[in-house]
């Protein structure tokens, strides 16, 4: 665990908007701790340390209170849709070596072949990995990559003790070319007029 993670968190007694609302006037942030068949343990967590640590997905932070320590993953963040202020925390009680299932980042890494363009189809893919080794992210390797050209899950290079947690057939990147995606476009165009003539028919 990184020095970085270790958060000093404060119970709470007192619930409700305007506690919480008081609370964020202080610098704090309303969290809850939950899971391994625990009681709900409500916190308030300092406020510029956590946003800083949250920033990266699928944050670990190892948590003080009263004394005892706990490890936790960031699983839910609440933000003002407007304001983009962080209101509330979710945080799940993990223990080393325990696996866990975790929505981890796509990066693409690389241009594919001149005259072509990429869809990424997913942004994130779920994996089962170590609570305690959590990847920031896995990348695609795009470069060179030709018209027609789909990556699948099954064709992540995952890290070390990593697993899929999604249908292997799932489809990440798709390399297609302006005419042929054009060309998709009239296909399933006449697709649906041809449905819709044939349900005509039958009426």
């Amino acid at each position: 665990m990184s020095e970085d993670n270790k958060v000093t968190a404060e119970l709470r007694t007192q619930f409700g908007k305007g506690f919480a609302r008081r609370l964020r006037a202080a610098g704090q942030i309303p969290a809850v701790l939950y899971g391994h068949g625990t009681d709900p343990v409500h916190v308030a967590l300092p406020g510029h340390q956590t946003a800083l640590i949250i920033r990266r997905a699928n944050a670990l932070l190892e948590l003080s209170i009263d004394g005892k320590d706990h490890l936790a993953l960031v699983k839910d963040v609440q933000k003002d849709p407007v304001l983009q202020i962080i209101e509330h925390i979710d945080l799940l009680v993990v223990v080393k070596g325990e696996k866990v299932q975790v929505e981890i980042p796509v990066v693409l890494v690389g241009e594919s072949a001149v005259g072509t363009s990429v869809n990424q189809d997913a942004n994130v893919v779920l994996l089962e990995v170590e609570a305690t080794n959590i990847p920031q992210h896995v990348e695609v390797d795009i470069d060179g990559l030709q018209d027609g050209t789909h990556v699948t899950a099954a064709d992540l290079k995952l890290p070390a003790g990593a697993a899929l947690a999604v249908d292997p057939e799932t489809l990440i990147v798709a390399i297609s070319t302006e005419s042929s995606a054009a060309e998709d476009e009239i296909a399933a165009a006449d697709a649906e007029v041809a449905a819709g003539q044939a349900s005509e028919s039958a009426e």
